[in-house]
């Protein structure tokens, strides 16, 4: 098993992305400990801190009851569809909140932690690269954390390895929540579909076996870089985005 003996944090295991990477770090061996705001889910085997990532205090509270840790993945996030204009301050709480700032929290708090040549792993967008319409305040919050990403390998490297993923289109209840806005939802689907290379959507499945290479000793020599899991989207020219 790849991860035998590890330990691994993840923020917002509860469901989609969290879910898969926790229960694939599981399967390889890790011990996992994985947080969220509110209650431990049912069946969920890793252990459950409740935990709001946004709150500074919070999160050094937890990194002195963690222990010494192998892998952190940050994970936890929220999406408000808006554009500048219509944004409130409190969506600026919300997504810069938990995208980007307890993505701060997490790193600052935990590197102290963490074992010599341990992995950091961002969960970044495509949304980060190329912006979304109507989707300002998340588009932003990823670009941050891709860039903190490139800082924390060069500031703390060699004792931390740190790299982002940048999941294009997945299976999860925030993509459900966008296609449910739109006028034809299954239309707008199937429009969606035809613009990725293979022909479907990701699953939470396809970003977990990239963090489990990322978090492994095979990927010893990558640091500071964004890997793009998107099912070829983003391969396709702008001016013909349904050449595939």
């Amino acid at each position: 098993m790849r991860l035998s003996g590890k330990r691994a944090f993840v923020t917002g295991g509860r469901q989609g992305i969290g879910l898969g990477i926790v229960e694939r770090f599981i399967a390889e061996g890790a011990e996992v400990i994985t947080c969220g705001r509110g209650p431990k889910p049912g069946g969920l085997a890793a252990e459950w801190l409740s935990l709001d990532v946004s709150d500074p205090q919070a999160v050094n509270a937890v990194a002195s009851e963690l222990g010494a840790l192998d892998i952190v993945v940050n994970n936890a996030g929220v999406q408000v569809e808006k554009t500048v204009v219509d944004s409130t301050d409190a969506d600026w709480d919300l997504v810069m909140g938990a995208n980007a700032r307890g993505v701060f929290n997490v790193c600052r708090a935990l590197i102290p932690h963490m074992t010599k040549g341990g992995s950091i792993i961002n969960i970044g967008s495509i949304s980060g690269n190329t912006a979304d319409p109507s989707m300002a305040l998340y588009n932003a919050s990823k670009a941050f954390v891709h860039g903190l990403t490139r800082s924390i390998a060069v500031d703390h490297g060699p004792d931390v390895r740190c790299n982002a993923i940048c999941p294009g289109w997945i299976e999860t209840g925030m993509l459900d929540a966008g296609f449910d806005l739109a006028s034809d939802p299954k239309r707008a689907k199937e429009d969606a579909i035809a613009r990725h290379a293979v022909k479907r959507f990701g699953k939470p499945a396809d970003i977990a076996a990239m963090a489990l290479w990322l978090a492994s000793d095979e990927a010893s020599f990558a640091t500071g870089q964004l890997f793009t899991v998107d099912g070829g989207m983003t391969s396709a020219s702008p001016l013909n985005p349904g050449l595939f």
